[in-house]
């Protein structure tokens, strides 16, 4: 007997496992809102210098009239963003500003300077944002990407401490101290007073994202059978997708950067409510010398399951006969370090990094900047959010009956390919180019979709969360690089499009030397994952396969 011998006893797919897994996916639905915030709260309005300070006072003039004499036009006839007349520009009034051919000579000659006095924003789409709040324009513009990748690196911090401590406190108490620690940060960056204070509770809300993330899965994942990890991990991803529509909706009704961002955070003091009634992982228990917490948790699940009776035959000592392998084989501790102590290990890890790296760096790419497509932001976020949906239907499919290897492979190549692809299509053509963009990013979306469920089925239950921690980290190394690739489009303009696409097709072709999971049981300790990688199977895994597939034949 094992593991999933004694889940199916309780119930292996019953009411419990339905209402904990709902529970868990509800603040997977806020953070999508996190993640693409910054589309919104940091939105960049049209914006041109300030008029001269005792301008106001020597005449009483018209907004139009005072930026007509103090701000110059550019090349396509819009006010300048960052220079102004170093003195007004009377004459301009003259005539309704029609000027002779003698006075634009002056202007052309006219002397130019910085905006001493500030800039004056046109808020049009929202009614405030990081970007006026502090002035992140013109030689401060670096700052709004900057605070992106301080969030994603917070993502990748929580990513390291929530994994490895997740792995050796369980994964029931962190989840709770995430969620706190996301509504709490979430709230404090509503209210910051400065963007440094801003940066630093956005660091603190990617941290906990890290935690919910990782913890919600490996809870998911740890309590349902093999043959349902597909269409549950699925179901996952699209409450991701319907957060980014959450996201949209919000947005569009709360213009404030303020109160849009604490929208998005208060959930999280819900959730982290309910999650004191989720049940620790009795997989985890068990391998972590604790059984007797295990064989509680087991029963709780029988009797919520409405098999009591069933529940109530399982003590510490069967549960040390189903899994006596396992718990032999596993150490007191594990580190990180223990990813790569061996050959099968360590060509996992390292081609799943990869894997995790390109599709963050690809996806955050695409989807942080939705003012380059010219078309209102809040439409493009709905389309953005909207492919996810058959893009995650066409991956579920693949994963289910081509397996996951080469879906996940499938998903970047196409990826990459066709984010190079606009490269070849023409600026003025932006439906064309809008269209290339969103299929990339399902493909992206499919991919993320895919690399979940494939990670979590890769790592052994002792090093799951270490695991999926440091994936994690690689894929906000990712996605905190993503910002900066695009301040080389300043430069070059084809050269993050290049990027971009490049990496995908480089690392889907690395996912080529990860093995297949297809309705394989989880691994539970590093042996399993060892000899998985020279072709061999435990019996006991072998067992925990016939069984899954008898029982779906029934099904």
């Amino acid at each position: 007997m094992a593991f999933a011998d004694l889940l199916e006893q309780v119930g292996a797919t019953g009411r419990f496992q339905v209402v904990h897994t709902t529970l868990l996916c509800i603040p997977v639905l806020m953070m999508a809102s996190h993640n693409l915030l910054q589309n919104f709260a940091a939105a960049v309005p049209p914006h041109f210098c300030s008029a001269h300070a005792n301008l106001s006072a020597s005449a009483q003039l018209s907004a139009a009239d005072a930026r007509r004499i103090t701000v110059p036009l550019d090349a396509k006839g819009a006010p300048e963003k960052c220079r102004r007349y170093e003195a007004p520009q009377w004459h301009l009034l003259a005539g309704n500003g029609s000027a002779g051919p003698g006075e634009w000579e002056d202007v052309d000659e006219a002397a130019l300077q910085d905006c001493h006095d500030g800039w004056t924003y046109e808020e049009r789409e929202r009614t405030s944002s990081i970007i006026s709040e502090w002035s992140l324009v013109c030689n401060l513009r670096s700052l709004k990407p900057m605070g992106q990748t301080v969030y994603m690196g917070g993502v990748l911090v929580g990513a390291g401490i929530f994994g490895g401590l997740a792995d050796r406190f369980g994964r029931r108490l962190l989840l709770i101290m995430a969620n706190l620690l996301m509504a709490v940060a979430g709230t404090c960056a509503a209210f910051s007073t400065s963007f440094s204070l801003f940066c630093l509770f956005r660091f603190m809300c990617g941290m906990a994202l890290s935690g919910i993330v990782l913890n919600t899965f490996s809870l998911i994942v740890e309590w349902i059978p093999t043959r349902v990890r597909t269409v549950v991990g699925t179901g996952t991803g699209y409450c991701y997708t319907m957060g980014q529509l959450i996201l949209a909706l919000l947005a569009y009704f709360i213009r404030d950067w303020r109160w849009l961002t604490l929208a998005v955070s208060l959930p999280f003091y819900v959730s982290f409510l309910y999650s004191w009634w989720f049940l620790e992982s009795s997989r985890w228990l068990a391998l972590n010398k604790k059984p007797e917490e295990a064989v509680r948790n087991l029963k709780a699940v029988a009797r919520y399951n409405g098999r009591k009776a069933e529940g109530e035959k399982i003590d510490v000592e069967r549960l040390q006969v189903s899994m006596k392998k396992e718990m032999s084989g596993c150490k007191s501790s594990y580190t990180t370090l223990d990813l790569f102590r061996t050959p099968t290990m360590r060509r996992m890890t390292l081609c799943l990094s990869a894997v995790w790296f390109s599709t963050s760096f690809a996806y955050y790419g695409l989807s942080m900047d939705l003012q380059k497509f010219g078309v209102d932001i809040y439409l493009i976020q709905v389309i953005f959010g909207t492919v996810d949906i058959p893009a995650k239907v066409v991956i579920t499919i693949t994963m289910s009956y081509c397996g996951r290897r080469l879906s996940q492979c499938g998903g970047l190549i196409l990826a990459g390919v066709t984010i190079m692809s606009n490269l070849l299509v023409p600026y003025d053509k932006q439906v064309v180019r809008t269209c290339l963009a969103v299929l990339g990013k399902g493909c992206l979306a499919a991919s993320f979709n895919c690399c979940y469920l494939y990670s979590g089925e890769l790592f052994p239950t002792v090093l799951r969360q270490s695991g999926l921690g440091w994936v994690s980290m690689m894929a906000r190394l990712g996605a905190m690089s993503a910002p900066m690739v695009l301040l080389l489009g300043e430069y070059v303009t084809w050269l993050p499009g290049f990027i971009y696409g490049l990496v995908p097709v480089l690392s889907g072709v690395a996912a080529f030397f990860l093995p297949e999971t297809l309705n394989i049981p989880l691994p539970d300790t590093v042996e399993d994952v060892e000899e998985r990688g020279t072709g061999r199977i435990s019996k006991t895994k072998e067992k925990e396969v016939n069984q899954d597939n008898l029982l779906q034949q029934k099904s």
